[in-house]
């Protein structure tokens, strides 16, 4: 089998939906207390002073009436003349592997992709495509909405409680003819992000060894980016742990490659494994991009300059967390890499078989009419 008869991913999971477009920075952060104090701040402003706080776009002013997002969370009267408390702030993956806050209030959020707020629960599971400089693309899969820009979203399920997997129909069916066993939805998204290589090519095998082989291997790196359920840990004596306190304000992150030492100023954290400091996605080091989220000064006068005086002991506990993720995630990267399709399932037998490409109704969301959602300035929504 060749690597340009594999077929894409798009063709394996047929919806797609584009990445929820904030249009304004500070509706998110990575603490929820700083976005109850910078929704405080935009209630106390009033008239030019609110809209200036606001950060108006085309689509979003302190006028502009939008229903309730899925779920009920926001008002919809106005933002001119809302009052209130701050709606209870989400968490979001806000970048690779960066949990962050939001607040959700369809009136903060210029694009805020209502299909995949009513599809989102904890059975879901949403898979972003992350290019990757330095080899094949690297699938994020997140519990979390995910608010990372760029590739499309693809939810694992169409509608909630892991109804309707968004697999392209009569795939299961024809896996399982070939395989000897009826995969789950769970087991084919296992094997795509254990095997997806350059193009989002997914190469499918009829071996069920080396299916199983695959889907074990992405069992595993599903567990670690969602984060749902027992914390993952490194073996004793690799555990990572604050050796010097952190300072009260970090402002540098570097790398000891000898001492396997993470220094936040002169706070100390090891070991961290060389895999958890040099993973990338898209070309960016993670621990780089997620201290700087947690460092960076918002311009003054802004919401974003509401932040933490201090650092939050809760962040340093995401960050062990996250330097355990990374290390296992990198240790399962060989072995990834060694899964080679020879017997597969091609895009060829796929489309004699009718399974791609899907009909437009599995490109499109599913119905979802289980809630009823509010409309601008209260009025019931209508869908």
């Amino acid at each position: 089998m060749t690597h340009d008869d594999a077929p894409p991913l798009a063709d394996l999971m047929p919806w797609s939906v584009a990445p929820p477009r904030l249009g304004r920075g500070w509706p998110t952060a990575p603490d929820a207390a700083s976005l109850k104090a910078r929704w405080d701040a935009l209630m106390k402003a009033e008239g030019p002073d609110r809209e200036g706080l606001l950060e108006p776009t085309r689509s979003r002013t302190a006028h502009t009436a939008v229903g309730q997002l899925p779920g009920g969370a926001g008002g919809t009267e106005k933002l001119a003349r809302a009052s209130g408390p701050c709606p209870e702030p989400v968490r979001v993956l806000r970048a690779p592997f960066d949990e962050q806050w939001l607040i959700p209030d369809h009136r903060l959020i210029d694009a805020a992709r209502p299909e995949l707020w009513r599809v989102a629960d904890e059975r879901q599971v949403f898979v972003v495509e992350a290019p990757d400089a330095a080899g094949p693309p690297l699938l994020v899969a997140t519990s979390r909405l995910p608010l990372l820009g760029g590739p499309r979203v693809r939810p694992l399920y169409r509608r909630p409680d892991g109804a309707e997997p968004n697999l392209a129909p009569g795939l299961l069916d024809h896996l399982a003819a070939r395989l000897g066993r009826r995969p789950t939805p769970e087991d084919v998204l296992a094997w795509a992000v254990a095997t997806v290589r350059e193009g989002s090519l997914v190469p499918l095998t009829a071996d069920p060894a080396l299916w199983e082989r695959g889907v074990g291997l992405g069992r595993r790196a599903l567990w670690l980016m969602r984060r749902d359920g027992e914390r993952p840990k490194l073996p004793g004596g690799r555990r990572p742990y604050v050796r010097a306190p952190l300072p009260g304000r970090p402002l540098t992150l570097r790398y000891d490659r000898d001492e396997e030492a993470l220094y936040l100023d002169e706070g100390r954290v090891s070991p961290v494994p060389p895999g958890a400091w040099d993973f990338e996605v898209g070309g960016v080091r993670v621990l780089e991009q997620w201290f700087a989220a947690r460092t960076a000064e918002g311009e003054p006068g802004t919401l974003a300059a509401i932040r933490p005086a201090t650092w939050p002991q809760t962040w340093t506990s995401e960050l062990l967390e996250l330097i355990t993720v990374l290390a296992l995630l990198a240790e399962l990267r060989p072995g990834c890499r060694e899964l080679t399709v020879t017997d597969g399932i091609t895009s060829a037998e796929l489309r004699e078989a009718g399974v791609i490409p899907a009909p437009p109704a599995a490109r499109r969301p599913a119905s979802v009419l289980d809630g009823r959602e509010e409309g601008p300035e209260g009025q019931l929504a209508l869908l």
